[in-house]
């Protein structure tokens, strides 16, 4: 096997891609600096049960483990960054009120999300901790939005959900672990047939409402359908009632706005709303977030907290691909000092200026203009 192949969903970012997406980081991180989102850079690799608390439980499968040398403990590299900043609120500032945090680096799964995804992604997310009304639901998600505006998307449709409608329902029904988790996995499939057999031995009024979820996707004539039919009770109102404020906040600001209430994407550590944007020509989300309160808790510090993350590499494949930009070529003259400063002075400016090194091919240099020397003064012409 050659050794300069990569394994599968792997992949290198070669110089165009790679400044595309570079140019893209700085721009939505330095938009999330502005809102007070301070950056965090956690370790890409921690003890595994650290990484597996909170949102980590559905992380498992896709986490890569070793052994740790020096303390014989088994260590995961990291699949997703928020039990890392959740750990970092809890238990390294510690702060009392809101906590803002963003963070932008790697991270790695075992399997990709999609065929069309790598197993490497370049995660970028904001999280908001400390405070549990409404108003930092909105602020996550229009923050999110204008990230997306920031990266070229400014057509997005929403996706809505909320996990206390599905929680709601099952309350007191006497539903083992283990049907819970053969319902979450029906219905996040929406397969029905299944979903009806694994029903069949339930109330009647919890196994109808369990069979509505799925068919509980469209614009707000889902919510009205959903407080007709839906069990009454004080949680799943409370839901259907945020659901609906939130999508009368947002949409001036987004194309299309959907709710689904069979979406239980991380329903083991979501406590709250759940959303997912998309773009047109991606079948998969190219953000990601929700409410999820009690993620701290494992750390000593169960804190009210909503966030998101996108991929920033999903982002650059979605937007007009540009050549990487020209250069201005120099010729080489170690001793020159005004020449020195002038190249100084341009790449100031923001110009890509290169040095012709001796016996170096024209063709490698990736320029169109060139430094020259007419009637005792420096100037750039083209080539």
């Amino acid at each position: 096997m050659r050794n300069w192949l990569l394994p599968e969903y792997i992949e290198d970012i070669l110089p165009a891609e790679a400044l595309r997406i570079e140019i893209m980081r700085r721009r939505i991180i330095d938009l999330l600096m502005v809102h007070g989102y301070q950056q965090v850079f956690p370790p890409l690799l921690e003890y595994e049960e650290s990484l597996l608390t909170g949102s980590g439980r559905d992380m498992s499968l896709q986490m890569f483990k070793v052994i740790d040398q020096l303390s014989g403990r088994m260590m995961g590299l990291r699949a997703d960054m928020t039990p890392q900043v959740a750990r970092i609120d809890a238990h390294l500032l510690n702060c009392d009120g809101i906590t803002r945090l963003c963070y932008a680096n790697s991270v790695l799964h075992t399997v990709p999300a999609s065929l069309t995804q790598t197993r490497e992604p370049l995660q970028i997310g904001a999280e908001l901790y400390g405070h549990a009304g409404m108003e930092s639901d909105i602020e996550i998600q229009r923050l999110m939005l204008a990230c997306l505006a920031m990266a070229g998307l400014n057509q997005v449709h929403l996706d809505l959900g909320h996990v206390a409608v599905f929680r709601g329902i099952i309350n007191n029904a006497n539903i083992s672990l283990e049907m819970e988790a053969e319902l979450f996995a029906v219905l996040q499939a929406k397969d029905i047939s299944t979903l009806k057999e694994i029903c069949s031995g339930l109330q009647q009024n919890i196994r109808s409402a369990l069979l509505l979820l799925p068919e509980l996707y469209g614009g707000k004539e889902v919510l009205k359908v959903a407080k007709k039919r839906l069990p009454v009770q004080k949680q799943i109102a409370s839901a259907l009632d945020q659901l609906e404020w939130i999508s009368d906040e947002l949409q001036p600001i987004v194309e299309t706005i959907a709710f689904d209430l069979a979406d239980l994407r991380g329903y083991h550590y979501h406590t709250g709303m759940v959303f997912a944007a998309y773009a047109r020509d991606c079948s998969n989300a190219i953000a990601l977030g929700g409410r999820y309160d009690e993620i701290g808790k494992a750390f000593g510090r169960s804190r009210p907290a909503t966030g998101f993350s996108m991929d920033l590499r999903e982002l650059s494949r979605l937007v007009e691909q540009a050549p990487y930009p020209k250069g201005i070529s120099a010729p080489y003259d170690k001793k020159n000092k005004e020449l020195d400063s002038i190249m100084a002075r341009l790449r100031q400016q923001g110009h890509i200026v290169i040095m012709e090194l001796p016996g170096q091919p024209e063709v490698t240099l990736n320029c169109d203009r060139r430094l020259v020397m007419r009637n005792g003064e420096w100037k750039v012409e083209q080539i």
